[in-house]
């Protein structure tokens, strides 16, 4: 160990002499091209000095034309000592900074210089007006017609450019260091340097990419007039109306989790635990929900059950009064929209579940409601909690539902987003949507906390190939017939999409037309391109970095676990408009400048969406005995093989619903990627959005429709790229 200290010391002393020796290389070679380039615009604004009867005039256009320096005018250099016999003309705050400084040995200097025709640069900046770290130049201004020296010329350049360049070398080289080291220490002083290398690379991600932005807006929530202030924050806390909203979150989410969550488990129960009818039917509609806009659901049962909808006007008439605004409606309205996040987290747990125990229970003469309640249910518990967390965060971090039904009802999220986009108060916005993390962070420690406390392990060897249904016919046919009923509604309120795209405008002119069509597709081939060619980076990145944190969380103890789990957390409870605003405060700067391009929004779909795959692993992780993992290590496979070969295709599923949802929210992302488009790069959903807005739902519903084909063709190229492993294929006894 001394040994290997002592070799990882000298590494670094030679890595410190090497980074030194290129870091002061280019340093100087970079304020010699600065310096040049700035000794350059003097010579030649030197050289165009004009009569003396020019000068005031030339002294004002240089004055309005130049933005990289300012030019005061010395009409007689002083001797040595001496101070100015007239205050100098040109630019105010240099020309007070030169008669006030005219005594100093720099500027003494300088006029000298300029009296024997050269040019000369103070050896340190100085401050000009309100302005620091000016440079300071000195040339002599000479008559073109007799070749006297008429006076010296006192330049001031600004260096933020310099500066900024330091900042952003000094950034690189400390991070290129540290990265350096990290990856030195792994290979010298770790005995499992891939696993050292995954950590060091989920913390780095999350410092950069999680910690980073937040600090950002955690920053404007104290900054008031560009000054510290906690008044943001006083009049948040003491405002009645701000935690109205605060508890009205809290009623919001938790009713929707739990209905969510009920719905959810329901569907995946019946696909994965059943032997009912149509389960690629109640499959596929148990998805399409979250493949669509999330505005496109709330402006269809607007249509349908709004004030004026079509079905809202049919009750009116057999004397029935319903509204769907207020928290009823947005609970309806979110459970119909989110369930799809429970049935994607539990449909891969339930499946994982081996039935020997079941079927060992039924053989002791349990009843199968006795078996359901005692084993199936207990051991599916971290899939629901992981579910119920998910759909709570969701909820709380919505606004475009209840910027549209909430009507009364009063939510951060939409507060936020009204003070961020209506009000333009940045601060407030941050420090609001900040305040959601509260709930959502104490459900994340609740739910670890009485995860950690039972153990889950079914998948001890090769697990059974059989799945024991524990449904009798008539409770089949009641799940079945509910789960039909909401199968319904989804037709219902989609086909309202659907028929959208063959009526000239929804809601206003019912004549079928296929001009929409056209016209959709035309105008949105480019954006069409970018939002699929972004989600498919997007997708199996955020999928495979799911599976080695969920595996590293559950299988390995380290320092900061917890502090890592918050942080990979983190994203998914924070509003859109939140993240999109602070990624553009913490990479529209050096050291990394990100906005414009498609790298910030493809890294905003791998950061939100991690969440959910990581919750799906760790659930189906918790069920596999890691005796498994540690056969294949015993027989000289290394921790990649073991992963690739024994961890995935048993969390195959998990894997699997990670890669689904990254991909769909990738390409109904909106509330974050409308701050991060760009001109070169622009997305279907703000598209479709502004369609809406516009009230071209024709135009939206074809878009819409279009999206969720190719949504669904995705889904069916993942099935075949990710296949079942056979040992895992179960059938229903």
């Amino acid at each position: 160990m001394n040994k290997r200290f002592i070799n990882f010391l000298l590494t670094m002393l030679f890595v410190v002499l090497v980074g030194a020796w290129i870091y002061t290389s280019v340093r100087d070679e970079f304020l010699k091209q600065s310096r040049t380039a700035q000794r350059r615009t003097v010579e030649t604004v030197a050289a165009g000095y004009p009569e003396p009867e020019d000068v005031d005039e030339w002294l004002k256009r240089l004055a309005d034309e130049a933005t990289e320096y300012k030019v005061a005018l010395v009409s007689e250099i002083p001797m040595p000592g001496e101070k100015l016999n007239e205050t100098p003309k040109g630019d105010s705050d240099l020309a007070k900074l030169t008669e006030s400084s005219a005594t100093d040995p720099e500027f003494s200097k300088g006029f000298d210089n300029a009296a024997y025709e050269e040019i000369y640069r103070a050896s340190k900046n100085w401050t000009v007006g309100t302005k620091e770290e000016q440079a300071i130049f000195f040339a002599p201004a000479v008559s073109l017609k007799t070749h006297d020296i008429e006076g010296a010329l006192v330049f001031a350049f600004n260096t933020d450019g310099e500066q900024g360049f330091m900042r952003m070398i000094n950034t690189l080289f400390f991070g290129a260091f540290i990265l350096f080291a990290v990856v030195i220490w792994q290979l010298m002083m770790s005995r499992d340097p891939i696993v050292g290398f995954a950590l060091a690379g989920l913390f780095l991600m999350t410092l950069v990419f999680v910690a980073y932005p937040l600090f950002e807006a955690l920053r404007l929530s104290f900054i008031e007039n560009g000054k510290f202030s906690l008044s943001i924050w006083k009049t948040i806390l003491n405002s009645e109306g701000y935690m109205s909203a605060l508890w009205g979150s809290l009623k919001l989410g938790c009713w929707t989790a739990t209905f969510s969550t009920l719905v959810g488990f329901l569907f995946a129960f019946v696909v994965a635990r059943t032997n009912a009818p149509c389960k690629k039917l109640i499959s596929t509609m148990g998805v399409l929900p979250v493949i669509s806009p999330p505005f496109s659901l709330t402006l269809s049962i607007i249509l349908l059950f709004g004030n004026n909808g079509l079905i809202t006007r049919w009750l009116r008439v057999v004397g029935l009064n319903f509204s769907i605004y207020g928290l009823p409606g947005l609970v309806i309205v979110q459970t119909m929209g989110m369930f799809p996040i429970a049935f994607l987290t539990l449909s891969g747990v339930l499946q994982a579940i081996d039935s020997t125990y079941e079927e060992a229970s039924l053989n002791l003469s349990a009843s199968r409601f006795k078996t359901f309640s005692s084993i199936t249910l207990p051991l599916a518990i971290p899939g629901l909690l992981s579910a119920w967390l998910l759909v709570f965060t969701t909820s709380l971090a919505d606004f475009a539902n209840p910027l549209l039904l909430a009507g009364d009802l009063r939510v951060l999220s939409l507060e936020s987003y009204i003070e961020v986009t209506g009000m333009n108060r940045l601060g407030h916005g941050a420090a609001l949507s900040i305040l959601l993390l509260l709930p959502t962070l104490t459900a994340f420690l609740a739910q670890r906390f009485w995860v950690a406390k039972r153990s889950y392990v079914t998948v001890t060897g090769k697990p059974s190939g059989r799945i024991t249904e524990l449904t009798t016919p008539l409770v089949r046919r009641i799940l079945t017939g509910i789960i039909f009923t909401i199968v319904f509604i989804l037709i219902l309120l989609y086909g309202t999409i659907f028929a959208g795209c063959f009526v000239k405008n929804w809601g206003i002119d019912y004549t079928f037309s296929l001009e929409n069509i056209t016209e959709a597709i035309t105008r949105s081939k480019d954006a069409l391109f970018d939002t699929v060619t972004l989600a498919a980076i997007a997708t199996p990145i955020a999928g495979i970095t799911a599976m080695i944190a969920a595996l590293l969380i559950v299988r390995r103890k380290f320092h900061g676990k917890r502090l890592l789990e918050m942080l990979l957390m983190t994203p998914f409870a924070l509003p859109g408009t939140l993240v999109g605003i602070s990624y553009i405060l913490a990479f529209n700067h050096a050291p990394i400048i990100l906005v414009g391009t498609a790298a910030i929004i493809i890294i905003n779909y791998v950061i939100r969406e991690l969440p959910v795959g990581i919750e799906g692993g760790i659930a189906s992780l918790r069920q596999i005995d890691p005796s498994i993992e540690e056969a294949a290590t015993d027989l000289g496979a290394d921790q990649a093989t073991v992963f690739k070969t024994v961890v995935l295709p048993l969390v195959r599923p998990a894997f699997l619903s990670s890669l689904s949802y990254t991909f769909v929210r990738s390409m109904t992302a909106v509330s974050a990627v409308i701050f991060l488009i760009s001109a070169r790069w622009y997305h279907l959903t703000v598209l479709i959005y502004n369609f809406s807005e516009n009230l071209r739902f024709g135009l939206a519903s074809v878009l819409s429709t279009v999206l969720i084909i190719i949504v669904f063709g995705a889904f069916g190229i993942m099935r075949l790229l990710v296949r079942e492993n056979a040992n895992l294929t179960k059938s229903v006894n």
